[in-house]
């Protein structure tokens, strides 16, 4: 007789609002110190899927049909008074986003106790004593110290780890973990993982992850559940699912991730040798802090060079120095020629057109309140004093080219956009003004495979076009050694390599280099491919 399993879904169709099911008969299972995968792309309904386990669908939320068993009980009828009962206590959520889930009025400390409190455990003291310890469970150095910190004093890395510890604090069985490293840095992402993977050896934990990314999948779950639009197309070990998926949705997110398809990477020459960017001993300081401490490297007309490390590590003040969002505290950063670090604000004004940026987070960057195509057609405007019609007529010009259909994404606003349309939109603004050069941050950071894939499809066919020079700065190693033509590799502000990307790559010769590389996902996964490796 099979042993049950400690969490089961069968048959699950849930709704928002009495409209059609975005979920439709989906099943899934987790055992104690198992590892089970959802994986699809956005909008696919896997954290709808998550969201009904553990009771957090909403008022507008309805679970039509089907069962969610929980230790052998039904909960899926469960009562608000059940529910609490379960959440958090027996059932916990590791969210994807820290900085929305953690109150930035209450200190870590806090965070951690109040699942505590509500669940009964213990006094205050006894509170205090269970959160330092998880504290230092989760890798945080000085808990005493970080326990009366306040989000804002952690890095993203560090309030992932406040998540988990906040999550496992009461001892559940089960942990829904909600794609809990997607904007984390590859480095950092290991850590996490290598984190949940201890903690449901040690604890017995059943690990439900949710996750856009199949390598993550490939190399930590057991089980892997692949959802294309509310419904299960592919399920079953890890092993043979994702070395020979039956389905062609299940192909496609495998073709589209980077960390699986990087050896087959192709390697253009660029279309000029001639040097287009030159940075110099860049050197930059925030009162007694120095963000980026003498870096230099050059950049070909036409090219892609990338600059990669983990977070805080320097890479994102050294574009908004290229850009002119910064002024060094020293060097010279030169573009064909124009030593831009020397000019007056009014000078950079006239050469801001030559120079555009693209940010990680489009929905911050787009203003809500105007339409996209007075967004993207904003630059012309106000660099090249252009009228407001003859603006938005460009503006279609170029939704179009990043093929976003101006009839229809034109008079949108940006709350009415995905994130890949978002970000389409901030490269179409970015490209309207014909600039140079392109300082692309994190642009492609938190998009699915899918989206992703095509963000960097569209990427190459414009460089192409246009003869664009790109700034990629990123910290996905897989996406980098895809796109790029050189690499600068960062660590604490310092460039400790730099290089033509596929020497980088294969013959690394810092130690923070190969870290990075290490930190890849997709080795467990490629291995099952070569037959290395056996569930």
């Amino acid at each position: 007789m099979t042993a049950q399993p400690l969490l089961s879904v069968e048959d699950l169709t849930v709704s928002y609002g009495g409209q059609a099911p975005v979920v439709e008969n989906v099943s899934f299972a987790v055992d104690g110190g198992a590892m089970t995968a959802v994986v699809g792309e956005s909008g696919s309904g896997k954290t709808t899927s998550a969201m009904a386990v553990i009771g957090l669908l909403g008022p507008a939320g309805r679970v039509h049909s089907g069962s969610i068993r929980f230790k052998g009980k039904e909960i899926s009828r469960a009562t608000p008074a059940e529910w609490r009962g379960l959440r958090g206590a027996e059932i916990g959520l590791v969210p994807q986003d820290p900085n929305s889930s953690l109150n930035p009025l209450k200190t870590i400390g806090a965070a951690i106790e109040a699942g505590l409190a509500i669940h009964k455990y213990g006094d205050a003291a006894s509170r205090r004593s269970r959160a330092l310890e998880l504290l230092a469970q989760v890798g945080i150095d000085d808990p005493a110290r970080r326990y009366g910190q306040y989000p804002h004093e952690l890095s993203g890395g560090m309030k992932q780890r406040v998540l988990i510890a906040a999550a496992v604090a009461p001892e559940p069985a089960v942990i829904i973990a909600d794609e809990p490293t997607s904007a984390l840095d590859v480095t950092v992402q290991k850590t996490i993982l290598d984190l949940l993977d201890q903690m449901r050896a040690e604890l017995g934990l059943g690990v439900i992850l949710i996750t856009h990314d199949l390598a993550v999948a490939g190399d930590r779950a057991d089980e892997v559940v692949i959802i294309e639009r509310g419904r299960v197309v592919e399920h079953g070990p890890a092993g043979p699912v994702l070395s020979e998926p039956s389905q062609e949705y299940s192909r496609r997110l495998l073709a589209n991730a980077p960390s699986l398809t990087v050896a087959d990477a192709y390697r253009r020459p660029p279309i000029s040798t001639e040097t287009i960017l030159s940075v110099e001993g860049l050197t930059k300081r925030f009162g007694d802090f120095i963000a980026v401490d003498d870096i230099s490297f050059t950049v070909a007309q036409g090219s892609t060079h990338a600059l990669v490390g983990g977070s805080g590590s320097g890479k994102t003040t050294t574009g908004r120095a290229i850009a002119m969002f910064n002024q060094p505290t020293a060097g010279r950063i030169t573009l064909d020629g124009v030593d831009l670090t020397s000019l007056e604000p009014r000078q950079k004004r006239a050469l801001r057109g030559r120079v555009q940026m693209v940010y990680q987070n489009p929905y911050s960057s787009l203003d809500p309140k105007m339409r996209v195509g007075e967004i993207v057609g904003e630059p012309l405007r106000y660099l090249k004093g252009a009228s407001k019609s003859s603006s938005i007529a460009a503006a279609h010009e170029y939704l179009a080219r990043v093929s976003l259909d101006p009839a229809v994404f034109a008079q949108r606003s940006p709350a009415q956009l995905s994130g890949g349309q978002r970000q389409r939109v901030a490269i179409a603004r970015a490209l309207i003004a014909q600039p140079e050069l392109v300082v692309l941050d994190e642009a492609v950071s938190a998009l699915d495979v899918t989206v992703q894939a095509q963000i960097l499809e569209l990427l190459e066919d414009l460089q192409r076009e246009f003869g664009l020079t790109y700034i990629f700065i990123s910290h996905d190693l897989a996406v980098v050694r895809q796109i790029s033509d050189t690499v600068s590799v960062f660590s604490r502000g310092h460039q400790v390599e730099v290089g033509a990307t596929d020497t980088v790559f294969t013959r690394p010769r810092h130690s923070v280099t190969r870290e990075l590389i290490d930190a890849i996902p997709g080795s467990v996964f490629r291995a099952r491919q070569l037959g290395e490796f056996r569930v």
